[in-house]
């Protein structure tokens, strides 16, 4: 089951992602309410956690059982390609200051299960560290859950969800907490566990969704919520990176899915999806790609004002993941893909 709709939503919340990490004062003097936004867009990972758990049901909910091996290898070549890309064009420009210990970890995926070390290398692949984890753990949840309709799960959701939020939000007052840029806030904002909920609660709404799959038109319904996202992310003081959004994400992610309203036929439009299918290498590569781009200009000693180079990046990451997209990804995942048929 394919849900065309859904697939653009994937690159904006990557676009955001990319504005906040290339300048979280962006807009700051011209438009002050959008820059808090910006500054708080890392929630786009939470998207792409309960997104990724989502769309996991939706993709075997017709399977009676997964077959652990096939499974594996279909995620290896989803995800690992791009981040061995990722790490390689980040030592492009960043080949000093780092060891072989730092590599490791990165190409284990286990750098965010260590504080001091979740943001090694090509910092966004800490959030691919997390996803590994739950590719690990779904075959065994659909076999074991899901497929049976087990309904602990649910209660053990629920569980995991209000501890996590109990225990973020105290954190992050607490005298352990030592602010950003420390090992305390990798243990709180990085750290794999942490996220479960986020993968669990997805997996859950994707149960909901194959229940009854009817459409209907929920443009004003949608529209709402993106309002009530943009204000929660602007005046509530709370933390909302592992997992505090899901009450916005997981109707918006439903409503998005069964609506057959104006919303649907803007997003299904094709360039739409495509910017969609290219978000997982736009955001894997858009930290080195960004180094690159400066290291251009400094070499070539192009005096460039902010506003402008980011004129300049958007696009070039753009293209530059279009083209990944179809040389690395898509490929090697076909060719994958093809073999677990086999």
């Amino acid at each position: 089951m394919k849900i065309s709709q859904i697939t653009f939503t994937r690159f904006v919340a990557a676009l955001a992602i990319v504005i906040s990490h290339f300048n979280k004062d962006l807009f700051l003097y011209q438009l002050p309410y959008i820059s808090e936004i910006f500054l708080r867009a890392n929630v786009g990972v939470s998207y792409f956690f309960i997104l990724s758990g989502f769309i996991m049901v939706i993709a075997y909910h017709r399977k009676e059982k997964i077959a652990y091996t096939d499974f594996y290898r279909n995620r290896f070549a989803r995800i690992y390609p791009l981040y061995i890309v990722g790490v390689a064009l980040y030592l492009i420009t960043r080949y000093s200051g780092f060891n072989i210990y730092d590599l490791m970890l990165y190409l284990s995926g286990l750098q965010s299960w260590i504080p001091g070390k979740a943001l090694v290398l090509n910092f966004p692949g800490w959030s691919i560290s997390v996803e590994f984890l739950f590719y690990l753990l779904f075959p065994f949840l659909y076999n074991r859950y899901y497929s049976r309709k087990n309904k602990s799960i649910w209660v053990i959701t629920a569980i995991i969800w209000l501890t996590t939020q109990v225990f973020s939000n105290l954190y992050v007052h607490s005298s352990w907490y030592e602010g950003p840029h420390t090992d305390s806030h990798e243990l709180g904002f990085y750290f794999p566990l942490l996220h479960l909920n986020q993968f669990l609660a997805g997996n859950l709404a994707g149960l909901l969704f194959i229940r009854k799959p009817s459409h209907k038109n929920y443009d004003k319904e949608i529209i709402l919520l993106l309002i009530a996202i943009l204000l929660s992310l602007i005046f509530i003081p709370l933390n909302f990176h592992n997992g505090l959004m899901a009450v916005f994400f997981i109707p918006l992610i439903f409503l998005i899915s069964r609506n057959n309203g104006l919303l649907t036929k803007v997003f299904s439009w094709k360039p739409l999806e495509y910017s969609g299918e290219i978000s997982y290498a736009m955001y894997i590569v858009h930290i080195p790609v960004l180094y690159i781009l400066r290291a251009v200009c400094t070499a070539a000693n192009y005096n460039l004002s902010n506003d402008i180079v980011f004129l300049i990046y958007i696009p070039v990451l753009i293209l530059i993941s279009a083209l990944l997209y179809e040389t690395v990804e898509k490929p090697l995942r076909n060719v994958l893909k093809s073999k677990s048929k086999h």
